[in-house]
């Protein structure tokens, strides 16, 4: 027994400094696009005929941005480049509580808003979610999997996934929700007492992502729940833990 224990505190402490200190990510990492149209040559437009989702908006012109919503972050685009009028940073902050701000133009952070003085007072300490994967490819749910581990330690602020949609204060919706998917989706909003949350995970759900145009595909959990708002949108391909965690901490207001 004390062999293990010795083994053990070996490992010393495996959370990562986040969010009391700096986020560490790989090299490869692709966080928040910078766009500066004012680089771009004229007529040029090969950004976007890269990009696998046109999720670049306007290129060439003044209004150049890119929709973080159906953004794979596959560099494709900063690659078409040379001149460097796109480019994406380490920036891990993402997050956003409309779909309007996914849309990124020059080099501006992107912060996710806090929920009301109520619903920070209900959901603010304690936060039960049930995690619905409607028809996602696992990448998304593997991250979201990987932020409850022993390094990013979800639970450490109070958030959890759990079982049964009953237990749960709100759902986390992963994938693009395909026709067959839809009435379960549903199903479980309506299992979750009021009030309730709903957050859209990865490129996906929140734009239907590669799948947007397939006729099986409902384009994303706001299209498939009409009349039903997202209180989170967390783009990716799929979103880094971090940047999870980053939303879910700004929506209860315990970033500033």
């Amino acid at each position: 027994m004390i062999d293990i224990l010795k083994f053990r505190l070996g490992y010393g402490r495996q959370t990562v400094a986040f969010p009391d200190g700096p986020a560490k990510f790989p090299a490869r990492f692709r966080g928040r696009p910078v766009v500066d149209p004012a680089r771009c040559a004229d007529g040029c437009a090969d950004c976007a005929e890269r990009c696998p989702t046109e999720a670049i908006l306007d290129p060439g012109r003044a209004s150049m941005a890119v929709d973080l919503g159906r953004c794979l972050f596959c560099g494709e685009c900063a690659e078409a480049c040379p001149s460097g009028a796109l480019r994406f940073t380490n920036d891990h902050r993402l997050a956003a509580r409309d779909r309007e701000a996914l849309v990124v133009r020059g080099d501006e952070p992107v912060l996710a808003a806090a929920l009301d003085a109520e619903m920070r007072r209900v959901f603010g300490r304690s936060l039960k979610l049930r995690q619905v994967s409607a028809a996602g490819c696992n990448g998304c749910e593997a991250e979201l999997n990987a932020a409850g581990n022993i390094q990013f330690d979800l639970g450490r602020f109070g958030i959890q996934f759990v079982a049964s949609p009953r237990h749960a204060d709100g759902i986390v919706v992963t994938g693009p929700v395909s026709e067959n998917m839809r009435l379960a989706l549903q199903k479980t909003y309506e299992a979750v007492p009021a009030p309730r949350l709903v957050i859209a995970v990865g490129a996906c759900a929140i734009s239907g992502g590669v799948f947007r145009e397939s006729p099986v595909s409902c384009g994303g959990a706001a299209a498939a729940l009409p009349g039903v708002r997202v209180d989170l949108y967390v783009p990716g391909c799929p979103p880094h833990p971090i940047t999870f965690l980053d939303g879910m901490l700004r929506m209860l207001g315990r970033l500033g």
